[in-house]
């Protein structure tokens, strides 16, 4: 009759050691570093872009919100929470948001910013320094 107790218990037991292992702690950023490409002319930049300072790309004005990494120990991952607006070439033309939400550095295709003229990704997040 101990059977039935332990299948009882063991969802419970598989959720834990899951769950256990599976925690990684984040490290808080203070600027994101990015690889922007412009199509048409396939020129690529690095932006050292600070949270919540909006930089300009071509048209696009791109804000990261937050920003955080793993630590050493663990996989390598960065993710960043960005805004994407693009003003346009034409200022009678209402600014219109092209992207917002999560970028991660180890998996770009998960949440890419569909633009026909700029591509952004995330390549890292770095402490409050600029060399990081």
């Amino acid at each position: 009759m101990i059977r039935p107790d332990l299948r009882a218990l063991l969802p419970g037991l598989v959720i834990l050691l899951a769950s256990s292992g599976a925690h990684a702690d984040w490290i808080e950023g203070e600027r994101a570093r990015l690889q922007a490409l412009d199509k048409i002319t396939a020129r690529i930049s690095t932006l050292e872009v600070p949270i919540d300072t909006p930089v300009q790309f071509g048209t696009l004005s791109v804000t990261v919100r937050r920003c955080a990494y793993h630590p050493p120990e663990e996989p390598p991952e960065d993710a960043a929470f960005l805004q994407v607006v693009d003003n346009g070439y034409d200022s009678s033309a209402p600014p219109r948001d092209v992207f917002g939400g999560w970028m991660f550095s180890s998996s770009p295709a998960v949440s890419a910013m569909e633009h026909p003229v700029y591509d952004i990704t995330l390549l890292s997040c770095k402490p409050d320094t600029p060399d990081g």
